[in-house]
């Protein structure tokens, strides 16, 4: 099933491809341009944890932050956003929005869920009560909520899985679509911008099962692709030879998405696979633990050799509390419980994360990603 072309307000020029591999591109919607590579900092309930959305725009330079649909069903609720006017103006974010169809969400509840053809049963993980999300109802859903890019439900399968599971995941995945696309052209908009719908390619870690559905995906011709189902607990190598096979299949002229990877080197090693977009919870979610990336390693904030460091905490990152905030202020912060350690440890991992593509796309642009990338994986990896 294909989706119809005028519904469609997504608009992707690729500029050029390095010798790698990677790409440089402008994704086009009606809420901004966003310049690929990119990363997407995980707004899940409508907020990115510890920091506010002027912070996003002027520390961090986020092109386009990310909502789940699991999440905002359950609290605020689709009635809610729609007396408000959609996520963008709820949460007064102006640049675009992309959300998860709550796939993942649901796969992580397995003991909660129940998976069958019409959709997937599932218990609140706030206050027990059950829930059936189908195909139908996560894309209206997704359109309450108002999300410039939204995701095709899927099922997630776990890692490891067998064989014949992954398969019929898979297939299951591709049905579901067929539903999503045919719900989406038959309802509309509902706050004066398009949405673009991407699909998932699934099927494990599987090569058969990845290109058949790398296949599948291309067929229904939508504006952009997903990869999902990746980085949930396979090894890295693994990652990225399924991630491979799937970009050689996917159309060039298409955005593609890495769903949920990842670290500094795992972003740029996909970059030079032909990946456009990535998210992840980790610059947040380390950061508020204490681990900081930066561009020379990987820093461990609360460590007490770093109690009288008064050096910046990453002078490369371009951002205010990046160069302008101690390492040993820092781990005064996160030592004496302040939350403002994990508001400057959040805006430092992020901006270093939007630095890190913005700078692989002008290596890109130069030509040079290729040489760059092997020079600084191993910098970003080393732990200080």
């Amino acid at each position: 099933m294909r989706p119809e072309k005028n519904s469609e307000a997504l608009d992707f020029n690729l500029i050029t491809t390095d010798p790698s591999g990677a790409r440089a591109g402008v994704i086009t919607t009606d809420h901004g341009a966003i310049e690929t590579p990119i990363f997407m900092p995980v707004g899940t309930v409508g907020s990115v944890k510890a920091i506010t959305q002027e912070q996003l725009r002027s520390d961090i330079n986020a092109q386009i932050i990310l909502g789940n649909t699991y999440h905002l069903y359950l609290r605020p609720g689709t009635g809610v956003l729609e007396k408000a006017g959609g996520l963008h103006k709820f949460n007064g974010w102006e640049r675009p929005i992309l959300t998860d169809s709550g796939g993942y969400q649901v796969f992580s509840l397995a003991a909660n869920r129940k998976i069958k053809e019409e959709g997937v049963v599932f218990q609140s993980h706030i206050d027990g009560s059950r829930h059936l999300f189908t195909p139908e109802n996560v894309m209206d859903i997704q359109r309450s909520i108002g999300a410039d890019i939204i995701m095709a439900f899927d099922e997630c399968p776990p890692y490891p899985s067998e064989y014949k599971y992954a398969k019929k995941s898979m297939e299951l995945t591709h049905r579901w679509l067929d539903r999503c696309i045919r719900r989406l052209a038959e309802t509309s908009p509902m706050y004066g911008h398009e949405q673009t719908l991407f699909p998932i390619v699934q099927g494990s870690t599987y090569k058969d099962l990845r290109r058949a559905s790398a296949e599948a995906i291309a067929s229904r011709n939508c504006a952009g692709n997903a990869i999902g189902g990746l980085s949930v607990g396979e090894p890295e190598n693994e990652m990225y030879e399924m991630c491979g096979i799937v970009t050689e299949l996917l159309p060039k002229e298409k955005p593609r998405y890495l769903m949920g990877v990842g670290t500094p080197w795992n972003i740029l090693n996909n970059i030079e696979l032909g990946i456009d977009m990535f998210d992840c919870v980790m610059p947040t979610r380390n950061g508020r633990n204490g681990m900081l990336f930066t561009w020379d390693g990987v820093v461990n904030i609360k460590n007490k050799k770093w109690s009288e460091d008064f050096s910046a905490i990453d002078a490369k990152t371009p951002c205010f509390a990046s160069q302008n905030y101690t390492r040993a202020y820092l781990r005064h912060l996160f030592v004496a419980g302040e939350f403002l350690a994990l508001t400057l440890a959040s805006i430092h991992n992020l901006a270093f994360y939007l630095d890190l593509v913005k700078t692989a796309r002008q290596q890109i642009l130069a030509g040079t990603y290729g040489e760059w990338k092997r020079k600084m994986v191993p910098q970003l990896q080393t732990r200080l």
